[in-house]
């Protein structure tokens, strides 16, 4: 009887640990060591790891742009751009003319559609103002032998503040510059269509105005926030994450679906909250919960975006226009994520921001992680 014991007490124990480790464990990054990459037995292919850390000890990484030749430029936010190559090496390049203050500094990066023929990349950041103020702007850059080279300035004059700077820059299908701007935590001028803040910005790839933009000017929608994420699905609509309402009542934060002239409600309206003539959000993260959204990509018919004060990947389901499931990912195991972005391996490279004053920095923050979507 005692033997029958054991063996049954040791298969109770068995069972308990493959439960846990199919349903409760945390990846082994948690650690601080990735998880190791296997090898199939019988065919002999070495599978990507699930989660790997590919760069760390960065300061405040906020955008990501992968060259076709081969490694990546990360912008830092404390005027910096650094290359990271392959191999793992990084060499740093400093920015003239960033103003670091608060959610300002060097924010988006993004790379010429023809880039590989002409090295142009454009840069979003802050600058000083008239005034003592902050204004923010584009700039555009030739990349050549690993040295940054102003070409141009692309657009300047967007109101900047300590908050509400936005950053993120994209080109659409349509071969346009799309490019977030934030309230500068002045509300109403993103009711203001005069106003640079609080919009969706449209340009041209040398900064003139599109001739089909619906107010004769940059404006492409307004009555935004602070949107930092900008993707389009497999139709060719237009996502875009957005900032809620920050302090004490924070929450609201925003999936949009965005369209030309489209109004977005900032401050008027918010949450499911609706009025002629402004549109509501695809999805909001209520007034309980707080995503801090910072980043956007479409891949596989989902949406990605890192959470700042969430914690977390966030992955939102689509069906068509609509939100059918929500999901998290690493809730509060790596801290701040900001930018998710799609790598030219298919994978998910995150960015963290622990070192930004708000976190909680670990040992080799802040990092860059390759995730494989397909292990989610």
């Amino acid at each position: 009887m005692r033997y029958a014991a054991i063996f049954i007490l040791l298969i109770a124990l068995l069972g308990g640990a493959y439960w846990y480790v199919q349903k409760g464990a945390a990846p082994a990054e948690v650690m601080g060591e990735p998880i190791a990459t296997a090898t199939s037995s019988q065919s002999g292919v070495t599978e990507v790891a699930a989660v790997t850390v590919i760069a760390q000890d960065l300061e405040i990484p906020w955008d990501i742009a992968f060259l076709p030749e081969g490694g990546m430029l990360v912008t830092e936010r404390n005027a910096h751009v650094i290359f990271i190559a392959e191999n793992g090496q990084k060499k740093e390049i400093a920015v003239d003319g960033v103003s670091k203050n608060g959610e300002g500094g060097l924010l988006g990066i993004v790379l010429h559609p023809n880039f590989p023929q002409n090295h142009l990349l454009y840069l979003y950041m802050s600058s000083a103002g008239g005034e003592g103020e902050t204004q923010n702007r584009v700039v555009r850059y030739r990349y050549e032998g690993g040295e940054l080279h102003q070409d141009k300035i692309i657009i300047t004059g967007i109101p900047g503040a300590i908050y509400h700077d936005g950053g993120r820059m994209e080109f659409g299908p349509d071969g346009m510059l799309y490019i977030t701007t934030g309230d500068a935590t002045r509300s109403n001028i993103a009711q203001d269509k005069k106003s640079l803040g609080g919009k969706t910005l449209r340009l041209k790839d040398d900064g003139s105005i599109p001739a089909d933009n619906p107010f004769g000017t940059v404006v492409w929608s307004y009555g935004h926030r602070n949107a930092q994420g900008i993707a389009w699905d497999s139709a060719g609509r237009m996502w875009q994450t957005e900032h809620g309402r920050s302090g004490v009542t924070s929450g609201m934060d925003e999936i949009n679906l965005v369209v030309k002239a489209g109004n977005y409600g900032w401050p008027t309206i918010e949450g499911d909250k609706t009025k002629e003539g402004m549109i509501t959000p695809v999805k909001n993260s209520g007034a309980n919960d707080t995503w801090a959204p910072a980043s956007l990509v479409y891949l596989d018919g989902s949406l990605f975006f890192g959470g700042l004060r969430g914690t977390a990947l966030y992955q939102a389901v689509l069906d068509g226009e609509r939100v059918v499931e929500f999901k998290e990912h690493f809730k509060g195991v790596y801290g701040r994520i900001r930018t998710v972005r799609i790598g030219p391996d298919g994978m998910l490279y995150l960015t963290t921001s622990n070192r930004d004053d708000r976190g909680t920095p670990k040992e080799g923050d802040d990092k860059i992680i390759r995730v494989d979507p397909k292990k989610l």
